[in-house]
């Protein structure tokens, strides 16, 4: 496979693919090594893609400006409805606008007749009982995974017992009535989930844990993945 050829492969890849894709997928997809696929991240950040993550832990196509104008079939506008409502329904007010932002730049770069589609969905999202979403430490803890930086919390459990943990948060869960957050906690040197409600105190501890988010994640993914499969 011509290198060019093997470059746009590598995007659709990284579209595609559950990520984060490590090196050893990508070298098995496009048949090459992965001292290969190193360089040809390298030579795809060079022209401008965004891509996230290291060697070991994965790779996220974050932005690729190669990517062409957008056009959606009529089911994938439906579930962009649906998706974007329930942020509004279940996020707390900053994701709720959010969603709506984002909603509306979609519908302005749709053809006329993908609009009216966009607008008038056929799907539908209400929720009588909306998720409690606690607004006092879901932005800082939000900015704590994306920043990969490890957070100080005062904790209550199911039985109201308070600890102290220092944990590296890797992602915001929407369960099914509550948001949880899952977490590395040094304290148990193990993955746990923390019900945001019942964080009564988060900080930020000014440690980095990069680049370790992408392949805790991963791990824990697998780990639910191989515990579904027993």
């Amino acid at each position: 496979m011509a290198r060019t050829d093997r470059l746009f492969r590598l995007l659709h890849l990284m579209r595609t693919l559950p990520q984060p894709v490590t090196a050893a997928r990508l070298a098995q997809e496009t048949e090459v090594s992965e001292r290969a696929i190193y360089r040809d991240i390298g030579a795809l950040r060079a022209a401008g893609a965004r891509i996230e993550g290291e060697a070991g832990y994965g790779y996220v196509l974050a932005e690729d400006p190669a990517l062409p104008p957008q056009s959606f079939t009529r089911i994938e506008i439906e579930a962009l409805m649906i998706g974007l409502a329930e942020a509004r329904n279940s996020g707390d007010q900053q994701i709720a606008e959010a969603a709506q932002k984002a909603l509306a730049k979609v519908i302005a770069t749709l053809p006329e007749r993908q609009q009216r589609e966009a607008t008038h969905a056929v799907h539908f999202v209400f929720r009588g009982n909306r998720r409690e979403v606690p607004a006092r430490d879901l932005a800082l803890i939000r900015a704590a995974c994306w920043e990969e930086e490890a957070l100080r919390l005062s904790y209550r459990d199911e039985a109201g017992a308070a600890t102290e943990r220092i944990v590296l948060p890797l992602t915001i869960l929407y369960a099914e009535k509550v948001l949880v957050l899952l977490a590395w906690c040094r304290l148990r040197d193990d993955w746990r989930s923390f019900r945001i409600d019942r964080i009564a105190a988060a900080e930020k501890t000014g440690e980095s844990f990069r680049p370790r988010r992408v392949g805790l994640l991963r791990d824990y993914i697998a780990r639910m993945e191989a515990r579904r499969g027993n």
